[in-house]
């Protein structure tokens, strides 16, 4: 199984697992020249997925799903919830899912758990293959005990690392946004995203990606520190995802 990324960040998300001849990709936040061109450097064709699933309705995870579906005739997955509030529902073929039951797509495993966040009904997930597994949260403003245990033992983590608390409070956001990112239902800080690993058991993982970086109220070298301190490992063993060059294949072993 392996994983890569094309964009992370407030401009467009996207992810994509691949496990044998099975292609999913995870939220679309791009055109669908963007997205073609994103997939095409990562040596896959759009026609080829098998599936997009879609964590929650911002529209920098779900601004491109509808019009790559159409384009390349894909089925979308996605909660009830964010169904009722995405305007833009003209796509081959709607699956849903509820957040805590696991579902196939092809060779993958797709377990879902619900994130606090400020959308209708969101989701992350741990994706697997039956002998290995990723898990993925973004898009969350606090921690769970049931995000933990999602979490534990997983071979790679997707995590996000959105935003210093100290640079978010005297950054240029109007308060307003402010309140919105750092409270309970926004983004992960540095600090809580590295207390989560503290947390939970990281003796199996290969990689870990540090997400959703923002570009006014964090840097890469702070989420890093904050990410190797929490795991007591070197900054270079861990890689902070790029909003243009997303992230190249990772393989698990």
């Amino acid at each position: 199984m392996r994983f890569a990324l094309l964009g992370s960040g407030s401009k467009g998300n996207a992810a994509l697992f691949s496990c044998q001849d099975t292609h999913v990709l995870l939220d679309c936040g791009f055109s669908v020249q963007e997205s073609t061109r994103r997939l095409q450097r990562l040596g896959v064709e759009p026609e080829s997925l098998a599936a997009i699933v879609v964590t929650h309705e911002h529209s920098d995870h779900l601004g491109g799903v509808a019009r790559v579906a159409r384009r390349y005739g894909l089925p979308v997955w996605m909660t009830r919830g964010t169904h009722a509030v995405w305007n833009d529902v003209d796509v081959p073929c709607i699956e849903h899912f509820d957040p805590h039951t696991p579902f196939a797509i092809g060779d993958l495993e797709m377990s879902p758990y619900p994130v606090p966040h400020d959308a209708r009904e969101p989701a992350q997930f741990v994706v697997g293959n039956g002998a290995t597994c990723i898990g993925v949260l973004s898009d969350a403003g606090s921690v769970t005990p049931h995000m933990c245990r999602m979490l534990q033992a997983c071979d790679s983590l997707l995590i996000e690392f959105n935003h210093d608390s100290a640079m978010l409070a005297n950054g240029p956001y109007p308060e307003s946004l402010k309140r919105r990112v750092g409270g309970a239902y926004g983004h992960l800080s540095n600090m809580q995203a590295a207390d989560l690993l503290r947390r939970i058991d990281t003796s199996r993982l290969q990689h870990v990606v540090l997400t959703h970086l923002s570009e006014k109220n964090n840097t890469p070298e702070l989420a890093l520190t904050a990410g190797a301190e929490a795991l007591g490992c070197e900054t270079h063993w861990l890689v902070a995802a790029e909003q243009d060059l997303g992230l190249a294949w990772r393989e698990i072993s």
